[in-house]
């Protein structure tokens, strides 16, 4: 009897994942198929082949186990979401090896600046050591759509906000806080800070030439390409989900955030004014685990500076067209009004100048480094 040849023999293999199945061939199955999908250089058939793992009892938990250090957080997620609820012993340990993670509390006020709310969160981060015992806590920031801008209706809104837009922005990792004085110091060898000095204070008077040479000699430090975030970046993870003028929610206050509290936002009081720089993490954080996205520091971000969001990018990607001098700045500073803090003001300043208030944070891509 003459043989199909459209029918798979048993010792006919390709590795799974495939898009196209040759003919003549079956998907190699089992656990040997789970582990050459885990071996795919494509997260979306890592991600499938876990969830087939679970099939196969203790080896296929040890391959999931084993996914915990996969260089792609994502893989690590699933990985994690996966194994959550299990009962195996040393878990946590794991989870804390290869996917640490800090606590900590979101605050959010009406308009007035009362707390009308106050959860408990976490953030996954991993830390960069520079050295002499200074730390870079790089924290994760899942990647998502937002609406970037701000709305009509928003108080005080100023016209480079619009049109608001949407942006879908990759998964990456965003310092914690805002680069410090002693992490400047680490890497550069001085520290350029001329007016509040101290080691957990942010490293003010640096011009966005200076920030970008700082990611440069960090990057050679560490093997990581660091970088600013881009402006689409920054605002998406300073809102860390919200749609309001600030992550706080309507408004802020001088217990929440470093900036003029002479001048406020919404229905709050006026407060007083700290008049210096603040140490990093002095205030609340988002829903993120950032801290330090409103006021103590405007931020550079990597982008060149254009009048409105016409023909802006939509990937949240960094805007290169545009003026070279004239670069991005986010945040707000610790003298300044609170409508200068909202997550959705703009401003520039040339590339080459520095002044006091005046500093940044870095960001790396979504893979992790090899624990």
């Amino acid at each position: 009897m003459t043989e199909n040849q459209n029918q798979p023999r048993e010792y006919d293999a390709i590795l799974g994942g495939e898009s196209q199945v040759p003919l003549g061939s079956a998907v190699l199955g089992g656990i040997p198929g789970v582990k050459s999908r885990l071996a795919s250089p494509i997260v979306e058939v890592k991600i499938a082949a876990l969830s087939q793992a679970l099939k196969y009892g203790d080896a296929g938990l040890d391959l999931i186990i084993g996914a915990l250090q996969d260089e792609s957080m994502a893989v690590r997620f699933a990985a994690y979401s996966l194994l959550k609820d299990s009962n195996q012993p040393n878990l946590k340990e794991l989870f804390q090896k290869y996917l640490p993670t800090f606590h900590f509390d979101v605050i959010t006020v009406d308009a007035e600046g009362k707390e009308n709310s106050c959860r408990r969160h976490y953030a996954h981060f991993f830390p960069e050591d520079l050295g002499k015992r200074v730390v870079l806590e790089m924290v994760y920031i899942p990647g998502g759509t937002f609406m970037m801008g701000s709305p009509a209706t928003e108080e005080d809104r100023r016209d480079n906000e619009s049109p608001q837009h949407q942006v879908t922005v990759p998964a990456f990792y965003a310092g914690k806080y805002p680069i410090t004085q002693a992490q400047w110091q680490a890497v550069m060898g001085y520290n350029p800070s001329h007016h509040f000095k101290g080691e957990k204070r942010p490293v003010e008077s640096v011009s966005w030439d200076m920030a970008v040479g700082f990611c440069g000699q960090l990057s050679q430090k560490t093997g990581r390409k660091y970088r600013l975030l881009s402006e689409a970046e920054w605002e998406y993870a300073c809102r860390a989900g919200t749609t309001t003028p600030f992550y706080f929610g309507e408004t802020i206050t001088p217990e929440l955030v470093n900036y003029g509290g002479y001048s406020p936002y919404a229905n709050a009081l006026k407060g007083l004014n700290s008049r210096k720089i603040t140490n990093v993490g002095s205030f609340p954080p988002n829903a993120f685990g950032l801290y330090d996205m409103h006021g103590n520091v405007w931020e550079w971000c990597s982008d060149r500076w254009h009048e409105n969001y016409n023909g802006a990018p939509t990937d949240g990607s960094s805007w290169e067209t545009g003026r070279y001098d004239r670069r991005m700045l986010r945040g707000g500073s610790w003298e300044i009004y609170a409508v200068l803090c909202r997550s959705a003001v703009r401003d520039w300043l040339s590339a080459n100048h520095s002044w006091r208030p005046w500093g940044f944070r870095v960001a790396v891509a979504s893979v992790c480094p090899s624990s």
